[in-house]
């Protein structure tokens, strides 16, 4: 079972939400859960929880990964993705279990690698949860042959925020549109936010949309 840093909701009660924060390739869980201090004014009975990803990350001594990243194509992101399914959306019965809530109660929240696991699971999960923000990631997409099989298992349909930076050198920003484009294509309801001069990271403003969009489809 997956496992990483909480937050209490900030008001002291019982949480009415929880956001669910994952971290990006070679990092960890509390790489994230510093978002849940930034966006806590915003959802006071809120839960945060930021799991560490389930397997040690193959290139450094440190951090862990959602899924094995070494050619980068599309290829190896849909093996990840696929495989790492179980053990996230598992963490996520568990973490709802623990607080009494439903699917509907829930955000996903990803980063770079994070991104691409919260799209894959957040649309196979048998019911939708409130929403998913993404920053700098991919929707992951399968090869031509897989690619009507897939479909038939996107069965939720959450709104997604997807934010990328113009100069990320990491996950090229082309990935955005094409994001938006597939996910329109199955019917989910894509908003983007490009940000020029940002590279592979956060920043304020992109902190300000995101906890806007949670705000909103949290209330």
């Amino acid at each position: 079972m997956l496992d990483g840093p909480r937050l209490a909701p900030r008001s002291g009660r019982a949480p009415d939400a929880l956001v669910v924060l994952l971290h990006g390739y070679g990092a960890d869980g509390r790489d994230l859960i510093d978002l849940g201090e930034a966006w806590a004014p915003l959802l006071p009975d809120a839960a945060f929880v930021s799991p560490h990803a389930p397997e040690p990350c193959a290139v450094a001594p440190v951090g862990r990964q959602w899924f094995g990243y070494v050619a980068r194509d599309d290829r190896e992101r849909w093996t990840g993705v696929e495989a790492s399914e179980a053990a996230l959306s598992g963490f996520l019965d568990a973490e709802l279990a623990r607080h009494g809530l439903g699917d509907d109660r829930m955000a996903l929240v990803g980063f770079s690698q994070g991104t691409m696991t919260a799209l894959h699971v957040g649309l196979r999960r048998q019911r939708p949860c409130a929403g998913i923000l993404g920053y700098s990631g991919i929707h992951v997409l399968p090869s031509e042959r897989e690619q009507e099989e897939a479909a038939k298992r996107i069965v939720s349909r959450p709104p997604v925020l997807l934010i990328h930076g113009t100069e990320d050198v990491v996950v090229d920003p082309s990935y955005l549109p094409r994001a938006v484009a597939s996910l329109d294509a199955h019917g989910v309801e894509t908003e983007s936010l490009l940000l020029p001069g940002l590279g592979h990271s956060i920043d304020q403003i992109g902190l300000e949309r995101g906890g806007a969009f949670l705000k909103r489809v949290l209330a």
